[in-house]
């Protein structure tokens, strides 16, 4: 308990990078994983194309490989600087979207193919079908392994520590330059994590129960 409550202003500060970076790289990544997984869908073949190149190029690429682009190819590019915590956002949005992006490709397909026909019949277009009538239901279908993916990204983070971020994977390091024993401070940084982990797992079963009285 000592080794907490005594260095507790680096374990608060290390963490609320964590979840600086969790809380904007999932919803961008959620945002982008939308677009992306209705693009695989698409009847439209080049938009099809191009959704399936993005979730097999970004996917199969080692997160810390693209975070390293990021930290050391982006300045590199004469881009305007955007702080190394902005593109370790950008960085974790774009790899856990192709992940979201297949989720919910999976959730769509668990829709009728009636639904959709349905929603052709009385003239929706691809776009008002799709967000309002299939991704509805995909989402709900969709709970448990999105919220995996999540789950993944908070986990994630921690990469970010190799790349000038201060955030949880920091701590261990910060820690031991001031003489704390280094199993301690990982156990209670392992500790917080499963908390983290514990309360995205109850998200999960909220919305389960929820949108299981919506169906």
């Amino acid at each position: 308990m000592d080794t907490l409550f005594n260095n507790l202003d680096i374990f608060v500060d290390g963490f609320r990078m964590t979840f600086v970076l969790f809380f904007f790289a999932a919803i961008f990544a959620l945002i982008l994983g939308t677009i992306v997984g209705a693009m695989r869908v698409s009847p439209v073949t080049p938009m099809r194309a191009v959704g399936t190149v993005y979730v097999n190029l970004v996917r199969n690429t080692p997160l810390t490989l693209l975070m390293f682009f990021f930290a050391f190819g982006y300045p590199k590019l004469g881009l305007p600087d955007v702080g190394y915590t902005t593109l370790a956002i950008i960085a974790l949005s774009l790899y856990t979207a192709t992940y979201v992006a297949e989720t919910l490709r999976s959730g769509i397909n668990t829709v009728p193919v009636g639904q959709a026909e349905a929603a052709r019949a009385i003239g929706l277009p691809f776009g008002q079908t799709m967000s309002l009538v299939i991704l509805p239901q995909a989402f709900r279908a969709t709970v448990p392994p999105m919220m995996s993916v999540f789950i993944a990204l908070l986990k994630n983070t921690t990469i970010a520590a190799g790349f000038s971020v201060a955030e949880a994977g920091t701590i261990r390091q910060v820690l031991s330059e001031r003489g704390e024993p280094q199993l301690t401070v990982l156990l209670w940084v392992a500790l917080i994590f499963i908390l983290a982990v514990g309360v995205l797992s109850l998200l999960q079963r909220y919305l389960e129960n929820k949108w299981r009285v919506a169906r």
